[in-house]
C-alpha cells in the first residue's frame, strides 16, 4: 500500500517542492524515513505516532517506509510530521488518495494531535502557487503569511483531526481572505526627529541617505546624539510597497522572526546588533544556511554603533553584500543567496577616548592611537559607506531651547518627493532610488555642469579619492539635486556631496 503527499521545504529564503512517499508493507513493525532527513525530520516518527493515537486513529501494524523526494537534497524542520501522518492515513485507507492530489501539506505535529507552526510558510505558499497547486493546507498561525500570495487557497487547521474531516468533505475549513488593506496606516512611531536638539547638518545627511537610500557614517564625541538620530531615521523613510514587504516578510519567516498571525511586515526593518557578533551572524552562516543581520536589514536599516568595535574580519564579510545586494553562503550541504538591499548606518567615536576635535574637552590620544584606532575601518568599506558626516557636541543653548525643529513627517515629505523624482526616472531601468544606480546609470543620470565638474576634479586630486568615491559622490550629488528639484547637478550640489567625505579629508 502506497500514498504520496505533497510538501515544501525552505532552502534560503527560497522553496522547493517535497514528496513524501508512504509504503506500508508486511513484516515486523518499524517505521523508517529516509531521503536524507535532519534531526528534526527523523525524530517526527515519534511525533506522528502520539498524534495519530491521540487524535482517534490505529498505527498501522506494518512495516512502514517515509521517503521524502528528492532524496539527494538534505531536509530539515518539523513540517513534514503532518504529510507523513496524512500519508500513513491514506496508505491505510482512511483518507482518499486523490483528495491530496492538488494540494500541499506543510505543518508540525503536536502529541495531542495539534498544529504547531513552522518557519518558511510564504516561499513556501510563493512556490506551491508556482507549481500549480490548488490548496495549501498548513498550521492556523501560518496561515495570515501565507495568505498574500495569490494563486492559491490557504487553509489553516488547529489539528490533525480538521486536516482530515476537510478532506473527507466532512467538514471543510475556509480559506484564508488577506486583508487588502495591510499597509494602511501602519507608520506611526514613537520616536520623531523633533526628540533630538540641533545637530542640522546630521540631519540634513540623514534626509540625503533617506532620499537617495544611501549608507552613512557618523563621527562624533559621546552623547553628541549619533544613536538617536540613526534611530530616527526609520521615520523618515519611504513606507514599504508590498512587494518589498512581500520580499522582507519572506526573510522574517525564514527566519523565525515573524510574529504570530502576522501577515505581512509592514515596517522597515531597523537592526542593530551588538559589536560582538561573529561574521556568520552578521551575514548569515551556519551548517544549514540561515539568513544573518544583512538580510534581516533588507529594504531596512543595519545600524552598527560603534563601528571600530567590530572585529574587522566581520566588518570585511559586509563589503560584497553592501556591493551587490545580495549573500552567497556556500557550506557542503547546500549553496543558498540572502538578500540584503539594505541602508548602512553607522557611527564611531573620532578616536579611543572619543574627544579627539571637541572644543570643549581635551583629547587624552596620541597621534598614533588615534589613527590605529581609524584603521580598525578599511579603506575599502568606508568607500562603500556614502555619506560620512561630523556630529559634534551639542551647546548648552540647543540642549536648552524650547524652539523645535521639523518633525519627522515635514522630513518625509522631502524624502518622498525626491524618491518620486527618482522612480520616474529610474523604474524603467529596474532600480527605485540612486543608491541602487549601476556605473551605467551614474553615467548617464549624473552629468555635471562645467563648473561641478572642475570642483569634482580638484576634490579628487586633493584628497586622493578612489574610483569608487567618485561614483558615490555623483550618487549623492544627484540626490542633493532631486532633493532641491534640479534637474542638472550644479557646483552647489556637487560642493556638499564632496563635504560629506570627511574621514576622506582626514578630519
Amino acid at each position: 500500500m502506497l500514498a504520496s503527499v505533497n510538501s515544501l521545504a525552505v532552502l534560503g529564503v527560497d522553496a522547493f517542492a517535497v514528496y513524501v512517499e508512504v509504503d506500508l508493507a508486511p513484516g515486523l513493525p518499524a517505521f523508517n524515513t529516509v531521503g536524507l532527513p535532519e534531526g528534526a525530520v527523523r525524530e517526527s516518527k515519534e511525533r506522528v505516532r502520539a498524534a495519530l493515537t491521540n487524535s482517534g486513529f490505529s498505527l498501522p501494524v506494518n512495516r512502514i517506509t517515509v521517503n521524502l523526494a528528492p532524496a539527494n537534497v538534505r531536509k530539515e524542520g518539523s513540517g513534514f510530521d503532518l504529510p507523513i501522518a496524512l500519508g500513513i492515513l491514506a496508505a491505510s485507507g482512511v483518507i482518499p488518495a486523490r483528495s491530496l492530489e492538488k494540494v500541499a501539506v506543510v505543518g508540525e505535529l503536536a502529541l495531542d494531535g495539534g498544529l504547531r507552526p513552522v518557519r518558511g510558510c510564504l516561499p513556501m505558499a510563493v512556490t506551491a502557487a508556482r507549481l500549480g497547486f490548488e490548496h495549501m493546507i498548513l498550521p492556523k498561525v501560518n496561515a495570515p503569511e501565507a495568505s498574500v500570495v495569490e494563486g492559491v487557497y490557504v487553509l489553516g487547521a488547529e489539528s490533525l483531526t480538521q486536516v482530515v474531516e476537510h478532506l473527507l468533505e466532512r467538514e471543510k475549513l475556509n480559506p484564508v481572505v488577506s486583508d487588502p488593506h495591510l499597509l494602511a496606516g501602519t507608520e506611526n512611531y514613537d520616536l520623531d526627529m523633533q526628540d533630538v536638539r540641533g545637530q542640522e547638518q546630521a540631519k540634513r545627511a540623514l534626509t540625503i541617505a533617506a532620499a537617495g537610500g544611501h549608507n552613512i557614517l557618523m563621527v562624533g564625541s559621546p552623547g553628541s546624539g549619533k544613536t538617536m538620530l540613526a534611530k530616527r531615521l526609520a521615520t523618515i523613510l519611504p513606507p514599504l510597497s508590498f512587494e518589498e514587504a512581500v520580499e522582507v516578510t519572506q526573510v522574517a519567516s525564514v527566519a523565525g522572526t515573524l510574529e504570530d498571525d502576522q501577515a505581512l511586515v509592514t515596517r522597515r526593518p531597523f537592526r542593530a546588533p551588538h559589536h560582538t557578533i561573529s561574521y556568520a551572524g552578521l551575514v548569515g552562516g551556519g551548517s544549514f544556511p540561515r539568513p544573518g543581520e544583512v538580510s534581516l536589514a533588507h529594504h531596512g536599516v543595519l545600524f552598527l554603533d560603534e563601528l571600530p568595535e567590530f572585529k574587522k574580519s566581520v566588518l570585511e564579510v559586509m563589503r560584497q553584500p553592501l556591493e551587490s545586494g545580495e549573500v552567497v553562503v556556500t557550506r557542503a550541504a547546500a549553496s543558498v543567496c540572502f538578500p540584503a538591499r539594505f541602508m548602512l548606518v553607522a557611527a564611531m567615536n573620532p578616536c579611543p577616548c572619543g574627544y579627539y576635535g571637541d572644543p570643549n574637552r581635551a583629547c587624552t590620544c596620541s597621534p598614533g592611537r588615534v589613527q590605529e584606532y581609524r584603521n580598525r575601518v578599511s579603506g575599502p568599506l568606508l568607500d562603500r559607506i556614502d555619506l560620512q558626516v561630523e556630529v559634534p557636541a551639542v551647546p548648552f543653548k540647543d540642549l536648552n531651547t524650547k524652539t523645535c525643529g521639523p518633525t519627522s513627517a515635514e522630513y518625509t515629505e522631502q524624502v518622498l518627493e525626491a524618491r518620486g523624482i527618482q522612480q520616474k526616472r529610474l523604474a524603467a531601468e529596474g532600480v527605485f532610488c540612486n543608491a541602487q544606480m549601476n556605473t551605467r546609470l551614474t553615467r548617464k543620470h549624473c552629468r555635471l555642469t562645467s563648473d561641478g565638474i572642475k570642483v569634482l576634479e580638484m576634490a579628487m586630486d586633493r584628497f586622493k579619492l578612489s574610483a569608487r568615491a567618485y561614483g558615490r559622490i555623483l550618487k549623492i550629488a544627484r540626490t542633493i539635486a532631486d532633493l532641491a528639484g534640479a534637474k542638472d547637478i550644479g557646483l552647489s550640489h556637487v560642493s556638499e556631496a564632496i563635504s560629506y567625505r570627511s574621514l576622506d579629508r582626514g578630519i
